[in-house]
């Protein structure tokens, strides 16, 4: 076993987990869950069914990836935060697998703690969502996301700094340029 268990957490049979990766304290990690390289699973997470997480993926603790989302690789969930997976759910009425929306969280994206992402939409490469944000629609690559709902407040560099009117990042001086409201890195 070249990945590390908590002795509270349960694994179910079924379950793909990649080298270096780590589970917390009081975890469940459902069947058909494929976890990839060195990510960080936090306290009290459940990953349900089928739920496929690329490499480098961290999730904070008091996280629930519920069936039908997908993170890709180096995706943050920050504390608490909320995926949905049914836009109409019903406790008499169940819907079953067939019935979720499906939530892909690209590469790099990052969700503050106790965002709430509704399923049936995507989070775009290095997207930001910042803390409390409730995303209702699609998000572009590198935007900014705060408010309920969530709006775009600008754009994010990949490094994670705010970027200003010209585009380029104070931090790690990559430069951007924007085409058909997309930005793009300038190479």
């Amino acid at each position: 076993m070249n990945f590390f268990v908590h002795e509270s957490s349960y694994v179910d049979e079924g379950v793909e987990i990649g080298s270096d990766t780590k589970i917390w304290h009081f975890s469940h990690i459902q069947k058909g869950a494929r976890i990839g390289e060195k990510c960080s699973i936090g306290q009290n997470v459940n990953i349900s069914n089928n739920v496929q997480i690329g490499n480098g993926v961290k999730v904070q603790n008091n996280v629930s990836i519920y069936e039908g989302v997908e993170l890709e690789d180096y995706v943050f969930c920050g504390p608490s935060m909320v995926f949905t997976n049914d836009l109409t759910p019903r406790s008499k009425y169940p819907k079953g697998t067939e019935g979720y929306k499906k939530t892909l969280v690209k590469y790099g994206a990052s969700i503050g703690a106790n965002a709430t992402i509704v399923c049936g939409n995507s989070i775009g490469r290095w997207a930001m969502i910042a803390s409390g944000a409730v995303v209702t629609k699609d998000v572009p690559d590198h935007a900014l996301m705060a408010g309920v709902p969530a709006k775009q407040k600008g754009w994010v560099c990949e490094c994670g700094h705010v970027l200003k009117e010209q585009l380029k990042c104070s931090e790690c001086e990559r430069e951007y340029n924007l085409s058909n409201d997309t930005l793009i890195e300038s190479v």
